[in-house]
């Protein structure tokens, strides 16, 4: 009879929340939201790149002074420049509209820069001054050495590709560090949306007043497990919702992405990371939940409720703050502090789990804290709840619950 119940109650409240169009909207309304920030910032770089390209090929009449000796005439005068010895002379015939700009080519280009005179066309317009006068000195540099690849090196020094290992294994940079670090962001993403309903688990039925009727038919142990199950359900659609359309863009749209320093393409799966930051998300995500459920067992409303809610989810992103440290130096003291922490460890260890810092022992460690403090704040949350989840009035007292004696 109780596993039946336990049934009914998981299966009513997963199929309550997943029926309610509020809850998709706000499931969507993430991935959705960071698919459109990708293409806008994709296409803005296209956008840029071709807006650079343009005006590096602007055309415009110009005047210009060369005390280098580098530029080509000859170049000069296909942009639309003709040679201007008087630099006061040039910005005079650019103030009187004769010109649109004047260059003022110094003795050295590479320790000085160039003094452009030109026509105020716009902020975003007047770019193409800079880029012709610098495609002027690049053409003439490159004719003047005779070798592209030289005058490549000199206008933008070397590229350098870093390959490092660490006990004999390749290990990777950013293409290694990002498969990991998704795991931090399914954990933030999913507490955050799904932490009110955490706590509205058992304050509901307590507001509404109705908690008593629900108990003439399912005992309380039944009903608090079957909540914290249903949550776990709802938050692994979730975490579906959000990780799904990210291997679907990986695993057939790799190719054809280009973002700034990855390469998609590239990315570096390491299965011992992989299971470590699972393991460490279903611990965390699993201790926040009985956390919350247990608050909401203790209190007799939200209200009561939201200031120690509030300072439960500043845990969370307290490791946030010291990301720095986290990734610099992950020996520091308060690294390990907040590795350690039973509230704090799963973005602590999973941001070194992502960076590499996190050593197996430290690994096995946080996620057995992790899954016995879940299982403490479990048991507590249904000892919490068989006492308060008809107290309408006034918090519970939790000193007297657990110390009562059987």
């Amino acid at each position: 009879m109780a596993a039946n119940n336990l049934g009914t109650v998981v299966s009513f409240e997963v199929v309550r929340t997943l029926t309610k169009p509020r809850f998709w909207i706000v499931t969507l309304f993430i991935p959705a939201l960071i698919a459109v920030v990708f293409l806008l910032v994709a296409a803005s770089s296209n956008s840029t790149q071709t807006a650079a390209n343009q005006q590096a090929k602007a055309q415009f009449t110009f005047e210009y002074t060369d005390a280098s000796g580098l530029v080509n005439p000859a170049i000069a005068h296909a942009a639309g420049g003709t040679d201007q010895p008087d630099a006061a002379q040039g910005v005079a015939n650019v103030k009187s509209g004769k010109v649109a700009a004047f260059f003022d080519y110094p003795v050295n280009p590479s320790r000085n820069a160039v003094r452009i005179t030109a026509k105020d066309v716009g902020i975003f317009n007047n770019g193409k001054y800079s880029a012709v006068a610098q495609a002027i000195l690049t053409s003439s540099v490159e004719q003047k050495i005779g070798n592209a690849t030289i005058s490549g090196l000199a206008a933008n020094g070397i590229k350098t590709d870093v390959t490092t290992y660490a006990d004999g294994v390749r290990s990777g940079g950013i293409e290694a560090v990002i498969p990991p670090l998704v795991f931090v962001v399914l954990f933030y993403l999913v507490i955050v949306l799904l932490g009110q309903q955490m706590l509205a688990a058992t304050l509901e039925e307590k507001e509404n007043r109705v908690t008593e009727m629900i108990l003439t038919t399912i005992e309380a142990r039944s009903l608090i497990i079957g909540k914290i199950l249903s949550l776990f359900v709802v938050g692994v659609v979730q975490m579906l919702v959000f990780a799904v359309p990210v291997a679907i863009g990986y695993f057939f749209f790799r190719d054809r992405l280009d973002f700034p320093a990855v390469d998609l393409a590239s990315l570096q799966f390491n299965a011992g990371q992989m299971i470590i930051g699972a393991l460490v998300l279903i611990g965390g995500f699993a201790l926040f939940t009985g956390a919350l459920v247990a608050l909401g067992a203790m209190m007799p409303t939200a209200k009561d409720a939201a200031p120690i809610s509030a300072a439960l989810m500043i845990t969370l992103i307290i490791p946030v703050y010291v990301v720095s440290t986290i990734i610099s130096d992950p020996s520091a003291t308060i690294v390990q502090v907040l590795t350690f922490i039973p509230f704090t460890a799963p973005i602590s260890s999973m941001l070194r789990n992502a960076f590499g810092s996190l050593s197996v022992t430290e690994a096995v460690i946080v996620i057995v804290e992790l899954y016995l403090a879940a299982v403490i704040v479990l048991w507590a949350a249904i000892q919490l709840f068989k006492s308060g989840s008809i107290e309408y009035s006034r918090r519970v007292d939790v000193r007297r619950v657990f110390a009562r004696r059987p």
